[in-house]
């Protein structure tokens, strides 16, 4: 897993790239399912979310090569996804058509 710190411009920009994502997953429970799917191409976790809720995501991330990156809180997660709660995972997904590849 990849921690990006706070602050410094490659954490803005990943977090501009979840919050211009067409197609995206939110929460633990979503990310585990895009990934298990084959649709999931970037798997972040917040920094302060509880370690068993997104222990899923890590491994189903780990097992299928993708590389999961710590970056923001989970306020900064949901914010990014556009909704008003907190987010303790997300990923930027393929288009539904392109996940086979």
């Amino acid at each position: 897993m990849q921690r990006v710190p706070e602050g410094t411009s490659q954490h803005a920009d990943l977090l501009e790239h979840l919050r211009t994502a067409e197609y995206r997953s939110v929460g633990a429970n979503q990310t585990v399912k895009a990934i298990q799917r084959g649709r999931a191409r970037l798997v972040f976790v917040a920094t302060d979310a509880d370690r068993r809720v997104v222990q899923d995501v890590v491994a189903a991330g780990r097992d299928r090569g993708l590389e999961v990156i710590e970056a923001g809180s989970m306020k900064e997660l949901g914010r990014a996804c556009g909704i008003a709660v907190g987010a303790a995972a997300a990923a930027v997904l393929a288009p539904p058509d392109a996940a086979a590849s």
